[in-house]
Formats: C-alpha cells, structure tokens, sequence
C-alpha cells in the first residue's frame, strides 16, 4: 500500500485539506448539479485573480448548431510567436471559463501569448463526442482567425481533449505546433501501473475516474474510439512536439509516461516529467505549495518554448 504521508510534504497536505473542505472526496456520490455547485465554490475560493497585465474578453465561437463560449486573453503587447488553445479539466461534467480562469489568465501574463479558453460541452447533457466535437470546432475557428501557430494546452480531461485533436488534425494544413498535457487521462491501461500503485491516491481515485468515463459515455462501450483515448491510436507518427506533465501520486500520471513512449518510438518529441509528491488538480495550489509552483513554472516554460517551435528537452 501506497504511503502517502512520506510521499506528500505538508504544504501539499494543506492544500489536499482545503480542496477537502469545499470538495469532498466522495463528490461523485452527490447529483450532478450539487457536483457542479461545490467545483465551482471550490475554484472561486483558489481563484488568485488576474495579473494586472491581462485583459479578458468573454465571446463565442458560432456554429451552425450551437454557440461555444470562449474568453480570449491578452496582454497589452502580446508575444506574436504563437496563441494557446486551453482545454479546461473537470471530468467532462465539470468547469468552464471561471474555473480556470485565473490559471488561463496567468498563462497569457507569464507566456505574453494570446490565450483562447474553450468553454466545450459537458456531460451528461451532452456525451461523447460532443465535447470533442467542440474542440475540434475551436481549433478550426482559430485555425482560421489567427496567422500565428496554434499550441494546444490542457488539464486533466482537458490534456485529453488537446491530445484528441492533435491525433484528429494531423492532416491540416495548420495542425497544431505543440502541446501541453497537464496530468491528462489518456486512456491507459488500468490494470497496470499508476492505475495500481496510485488507485486510491488523494485527490483522484480510479473509482472517480471510471465514474467520470461512464458520464462521459453514457454507459457505452467505447474501447478503441481515438477520440475518447488518444493511447489507443496504432500510429503516433507525425504528431506535434509534446510535453507531458504529471503527478505522481496521480492513477493518470502512468498515462504520461505511455504517451511519451509512443511518441517517441515513432521518432517524435516527447518529454514526460513526473512531479515528485504532487496530487491531481495541484495547479490550484500554485500560490501555496512550493512544489506546485515550481511545476508551474515548468508549464510556462514548455509553452513558452513549443509556441517559439524550440524543443529544449
């Protein structure tokens, strides 16, 4: 049995303890909407707010079916190098553009890059594809508005979704520069590494994660569906520059280290780096874990670098 007291230091216990507090760790027994409720009074309480160099303007994407919201952040001159697609994480029922807006915000202040947060569709009002669908939309609309390269980022179910559409535009004449994948589910193999050892982790279980796959589907079966498990693609050619960032005390983070695999066997880029005593969601407690912070900052620099289409690893 995993023992967490050595693995996690206090800060990080503080900040497990008061994520506890708003969110409990048997959330996914509650509805829908009491889930929804408590995310986002969590959020708002870790909200650091907007670095004074930001502007934030909150739009949407027009689509012949639906509109999908997006927040486009800026800086007063912003680095031309590059604009981020930010896929926020929640589980596929949860967030949007005020849950990880002043992450997102932060992005755009720390890179200079315009950053455009999507705001895609939830479980289980919509189930899969319908929150792919609306990635692929973004990145078609951003393909089509901005000039510069396109560097895909996301959280958790977010770094799925990135890592979905990198797979599905590797025809397009404007496929992504690059991606950051912050702590995604992939669709590993659950019978077998972090899945194990870190199955009832802090933070995230594997009982949480087959919940949120089962919202996500609605129950269906889908095993090999590239767009709901970027893994189960057979060909990893041809794929963006990667950097994987995961937790480690995390059921996912094993998720990283296959992809970066992959990726690699097929003479791409990839780096997987696996932060030491860190736990699912930890980017909430940038500002109060040391720990956080430093991988923080190891995001900025990945993205920083991608969007200048370097590769330093």
């Amino acid at each position: 049995m995993t023992d967490y007291k050595k693995l996690i230091d206090a800060e990080t216990w503080a900040f497990i303890e008061r994520t506890n507090s708003y969110y409990p760790p048997d959330a996914i027994d509650y509805t829908i909407d009491q889930q929804r409720d408590i995310y986002d009074r969590m959020c708002r309480e870790f909200s650091a707010g907007h670095p004074d160099n930001v502007t934030a303007e909150t739009t949407a994407i027009a689509t012949p079916s639906h509109p999908i919201p997006i927040r486009i952040y800026r800086t007063p001159a912003p680095e031309a190098a590059a604009m981020v697609l930010y896929f926020h994480g929640g589980g596929y029922i949860l967030g949007g553009l005020d849950s990880h807006d002043d992450l997102c915000a932060e992005l755009c202040s720390r890179t200079g890059y315009e950053l455009v947060s999507v705001d895609y569709r939830l479980a289980p009002e919509h189930l899969h594809p319908a929150g792919f669908d609306d990635a692929i939309s973004a990145f078609e609309w951003a393909a089509t508005t901005y000039k510069r390269p396109i560097l895909l980022c996301g959280d958790s179910a977010g770094g799925n979704l990135a890592a979905a559409v990198s797979h599905a535009t590797r025809g397009h004449a404007r496929r992504p520069i690059g991606q950051v994948l912050i702590y995604p589910g992939l669709g590993g193999d659950r019978s077998q590494s972090s899945y194990v050892t870190h199955a009832e982790a802090p933070m995230l279980t594997v009982r949480d994660l087959d919940f949120y796959t089962n919202i996500r589907t609605g129950g269906e079966d889908r095993t090999g569906d590239l767009t709901l498990s970027p893994l189960a693609d057979a060909d990893f050619a041809n794929l963006p520059p990667t950097v994987l960032i995961t937790a480690q005390c995390d059921p996912l983070s094993s998720d990283g280290e296959a992809y970066r695999d992959r990726l690699v066997a097929e003479e791409g880029h990839a780096y997987w780096f696996e932060e030491p005593g860190l736990v699912h969601g930890y980017l909430r407690g940038r500002h109060t874990v040391g720990r956080a912070q430093s991988s923080f900052s190891r995001i900025i620099d990945a993205v920083s670098a991608l969007g200048r289409g370097e590769w330093i690893w």
